[in-house]
């Protein structure tokens, strides 16, 4: 994980400054500037209103009693498209308007979700896990009439 996120932020800065570099002499550097700002200003205002709406969807799915979890994805999504739109750059400007649109959103989702699915299925399949092999004795699973609930008293002794 340190590796990826050392290439990140080495990686990432040189793309930004090379196609700075490159858009600066088609445009012109005041233009290239101006086009940063722009694209920050209007990222923005995107990002205000579609995490509203967002939080909006949340409340309402929390009220219905429903977890929102499809509305806590988008909203994650918005967050993060309002930190690579007000990081300068043409890079991160493109990933973060790509994360404002709701197709894109939905198709990341759905590749998220089944990532998640097959960890966790892969995860059940393999076995004991280490802290089950230095038991003594399996415990027997319990039987759905036995109790879950312990009952008992206690004194505060100060």
């Amino acid at each position: 994980m340190f590796r990826f996120l050392f290439l990140l932020f080495i990686l990432v800065p040189i793309i930004e400054i090379a196609l700075l570099i490159q858009v600066a002499e088609v445009i012109g550097g005041f233009a290239t500037i101006a086009l940063v700002i722009i694209t920050a200003i209007v990222g923005t205002k995107l990002v205000r209103t579609q995490c509203m709406g967002a939080l909006q969807n949340v409340q309402s799915q929390m009220a219905q009693g429903q977890m929102p979890a499809k509305e806590l994805f988008t909203g994650l999504c918005v967050i993060i498209a309002g930190i690579l739109l007000l990081t300068p750059g043409i890079m991160t400007d493109v990933f973060g308007f790509l994360l404002l649109t709701p197709a894109i959103r939905n198709k990341l989702a759905a590749g998220l979700a089944s990532q998640a699915t097959v960890r966790m299925s892969a995860g059940m399949q393999q076995g004991p896990t280490s802290f089950n092999q230095h038991t003594h004795a399996e415990p027997e699973p319990r039987k759905m009439s036995e109790p879950t609930t312990i009952d008992g008293e206690y004194e505060r002794k100060d």
